[in-house]
């Protein structure tokens, strides 16, 4: 099973293909996502620090052109699968913003 490492919290395996928020969440690590997976609000966006994890879809990459002051080591976790180690920066938390999750992204 894969490695994911969130900087600042903890290394822990995940079965192949579980979405990449789902993961974090399932962790108990605090993450940000509003808008139930669906790659329109990118809230649930982190850093790619190292390993890959996959070619981004055409849905994610329009949302994320329109962020301008974004990386091209920026993700949203609800559109990646991860699949292999990886390790990340989670960059927005519910905690640190006031806001509460949104629903639940779907597997």
């Amino acid at each position: 099973m894969p490695i994911l490492t969130v900087q600042g919290e903890k290394s822990f395996e995940v079965e192949s293909g579980t979405k990449l928020v789902l993961a974090i969440e399932d962790a108990g690590i605090d993450i940000l996502h509003r808008c139930g997976g669906n790659s329109k609000c990118t809230t649930c966006r982190v850093q790619i620090i190292s390993g890959e994890v996959g070619e981004m879809s055409d849905l994610e990459r329009e949302r994320l052109a329109r962020e301008a002051a974004l990386g091209p080591d920026i993700r949203l976790s609800c559109q990646i699968r991860v699949e292999s180690d990886v390790t990340i920066n989670v960059l927005q938390r519910s905690g640190a913003t006031g806001l509460a999750p949104g629903t639940r992204p779907m597997d």
